[in-house]
């Protein structure tokens, strides 16, 4: 090879500091969105939309030790790189004043990894994992931010500030110029024929297979409140000829009064199978994280609102939007008694056209595709 035709080459490669090493290896893409499920999931499931893109890509997720990502990542079958969290204090006290030290050295370990996996691309969700990754990332590699409540964290906040791309869930999210997508949901959601699956999803349960069934959750640790309201109602449900299927959390226990000859109460810890779950439900009582409105929106399935009434309002915002076309009803935590379900949510149950006005409503609300959407936002980020 002449000099003047490697001088030629070498030139290209410096044009495009990326150039040579992306056509020496493949694209790599890093997602950040630790801690629940609520942000692990939707890093998951564009880590899947990408690869069905581009199928060479390499995905790395951020997490930390504590976080659900430890289990939810290497299920799906992605590496996972631990990194320190940084939480912001809500108060200020002594754990702020150690905050800075925190944050230089989670960001210098986070650094250290996008460096390592030669991060073409850092996609950020929120929560404690983003921050130190929009630090580390910028000026260094293009970064996309999505946000998934309908109030918008702090780390987001920030990175929205430096990102080539901003998205969002809902309208108003408080990002300026954010584009609105919807959250981006696992296509065993997004694909889910819930009435071709329902014979198979009750089964699978245990159910009545034709009874008004209700399905009953409150996030992967379950909700105290949910459980005290629903299984003091459980005896009226029974003889009104209701199933229930009732996700109590694992660290709970549930006694249920089971009615000879009724539907039965089917309360389990955990719901391993969340799309037979939502297949083998007419209708949802839950709370109203980000994740859970995205996706009983976008199965069409009626539901009751049961906000957590802490944190800074989001979840009764989250599920507004719902609530406004008739899809969805709320219910104050405060308000979700045993009592309650027996005057409001029982009648629910038992009124097939309510039901499927209110699923239709809901249809209207979904974002079934955000995943690809997104997906395609990340490759042309990345510049592919």
């Amino acid at each position: 090879m002449s000099g003047e035709q490697t001088a030629r080459i070498d030139q290209g490669a410096l044009g495009d500091p990326r150039g040579a090493a992306a056509a020496r290896r493949p694209l790599s893409v890093v997602v950040a969105g630790g801690g629940t499920a609520g942000h692990v999931e939707p890093a998951l499931a564009l880590a899947d939309a990408v690869r069905r893109l581009r199928p060479d890509v390499r995905v790395t997720a951020l997490g930390t030790e504590r976080g659900l990502e430890n289990r939810l990542v290497p299920a799906r079958g992605y590496p996972l790189e631990l990194i320190p969290p940084v939480p912001m204090p809500r108060k200020p006290n002594v754990d702020l004043l150690k905050l800075p030290l925190k944050v230089r050295d989670s960001v210098k370990q986070t650094r250290a990894v996008l460096d390592r996996v030669g991060a073409d691309v850092v996609v950020g969700f929120g929560g404690y994992v983003s921050l130190p990754a929009y630090l580390a990332a910028r000026g260094r590699v293009p970064i996309v931010v999505h946000e998934a409540n309908a109030r918008a964290g702090l780390a987001n906040k920030v990175g929205a500030k430096f990102a080539e791309r901003v998205l969002s869930a809902t309208p108003d999210s408080g990002l300026p110029g954010a584009q609105t997508i919807g959250i981006p949901l696992r296509e065993s959601i997004t694909r889910l024929d819930r009435w071709a699956l329902r014979a198979q999803a009750r089964q699978h349960f245990g159910l009545h297979p034709h009874a008004p069934t209700i399905l009953v959750f409150g996030g992967s640790q379950g909700a105290r409140t949910l459980n005290t309201a629903f299984s003091g109602a459980a005896a009226s449900l029974g003889r009104a000829g209701i199933g229930v299927l009732h996700a109590h959390g694992p660290k709970n226990t549930l006694a249920v009064q089971q009615i000879m000859g009724a539907p039965v109460y089917n309360a389990v810890p955990y719901l391993e199978r969340m799309d037979l779950a939502y297949a083998a439900a007419d209708l949802v009582v839950c709370r109203s994280g980000a994740m859970t409105v995205a996706e009983v929106s976008a199965l069409g399935l009626p539901a009751v609102f049961v906000p957590l009434p802490h944190g800074n309002g989001e979840q009764a915002l989250n599920a507004q939007p719902v609530v406004a076309t008739g899809g969805a009803r709320l219910v104050s935590d405060e308000d979700m008694t045993s009592q309650k379900v027996i005057d409001e949510i029982l009648p629910l149950a038992l009124d097939p056209q309510r039901l499927q006005e209110m699923s239709r409503a809901t249809l209207g609300t979904g974002h079934r595709e955000a995943d690809h959407v997104l997906a395609q936002i990340v490759l042309e980020v990345a510049g592919q």
